[in-house]
C-alpha cells in the first residue's frame, strides 16, 4: 500500500503539464480574400493598342474626322483629326469624346447646337469602328500569336496651296509596311505622284525622300505627314 501511494502521485503530476498546455479547441480565423482582378483599359500586354482613323465627312459647317485608338476591342481615346473651327464644334468635342467611351459605340446623342457636327463625327467614328472590326475579322489566331499586331498611325494634315495632304502609316515592329492617303490635293500632278513617294517610302523607311518633280508642294506636304506619323508611333 505504501508503494502505490508513489505511483499515483506520479501519476497525478504527469497529468498536470498536459492539462496546462492542451490547447483550447475553439480558435478564430481571419482570412484576408484578394478581390477578382479585372482586366484594365491598358491591357496585359497580350493584345496590342490600334490606333485607326475613320473617314473625312464634309458636312455644312466644315470637314469632320476622328482618330480612335483600340485595345483589344474596348476604345480606350478619340482624338479630332480635323472638325469646324466654330465654338459650338469645340464645347460639343469633350462631350462626344466622353460619351463614345462611355457607349464603346457611335450609337451616341448629339449635342444640342452643334447637330451637324455630331452626325459627322459619329459618322466618322462609326467607319473607324467598322474599319477595326475588319482588321479583327482578318486577323487570323496563327498571325496574332506570332507576330504583333501592326500598328496603324494617322499624320496631322498639312494645308498646303494646292490643298490638304495627310497620309496614314501602317507599322509592323519598327518597320513601315503601308502607307495610305487619308486626304490629298486633286489635282493629276498630285495623282500621279502619290505611288511614288509610297514607294520611296517604303524603300527608305522614312520621310527622308526625294520630292516628286511636278509635285513639290504635295511632296513636302506628304514628308510632313508622315513624319509626324512615324514620331508618333508607340506614344
Amino acid at each position: 500500500m505504501k508503494r502505490a501511494l508513489p505511483v499515483l502521485v506520479l501519476t497525478v503530476a504527469g497529468l498536470i503539464p498536459v492539462w496546462r498546455y492542451e490547447p483550447s479547441r475553439t480558435t478564430t480565423t481571419t482570412e484576408v480574400t484578394q478581390p477578382a482582378s479585372t482586366p484594365s483599359s491598358s491591357g496585359s500586354g497580350t493584345s496590342a493598342s490600334r490606333v485607326v482613323a475613320g473617314s473625312t465627312v464634309n458636312t455644312e459647317k466644315g470637314p469632320v474626322q476622328v482618330e480612335v485608338t483600340f485595345e483589344g476591342g474596348e476604345i480606350t481615346a478619340v482624338r479630332m483629326l480635323q472638325q469646324p473651327n466654330h465654338p459650338q464644334t469645340t464645347a460639343a468635342v469633350p462631350t462626344l469624346i466622353e460619351e463614345t467611351l462611355q457607349a464603346q459605340s457611335a450609337d451616341i446623342d448629339s449635342v444640342s447646337g452643334a447637330t451637324i457636327t455630331s452626325a459627322g463625327y459619329k459618322e466618322s467614328l462609326q467607319a473607324a469602328i467598322d474599319a477595326q472590326a475588319a482588321a479583327a475579322a482578318s486577323a487570323s489566331p496563327s498571325d496574332s500569336a506570332s507576330a504583333a499586331e501592326p500598328e496603324v498611325v494617322a499624320g496631322p494634315t498639312v494645308n498646303t496651296e494646292k490643298g490638304p495632304v495627310q497620309v496614314e502609316a501602317t507599322f509592323e515592329g519598327d518597320e513601315i509596311t503601308a502607307v495610305r492617303m487619308l486626304q490629298q490635293p486633286n489635282h493629276p500632278q498630285t495623282t500621279a505622284a502619290v505611288p511614288t513617294l509610297i514607294e520611296e517610302t517604303l524603300e527608305a523607311q522614312s520621310a527622308d525622300i526625294d520630292s516628286v518633280s511636278g509635285a513639290t508642294i504635295t511632296s513636302e506636304g506628304y514628308k510632313q505627314s508622315l513624319q509626324a506619323a512615324i514620331d508618333a508611333k508607340g506614344a
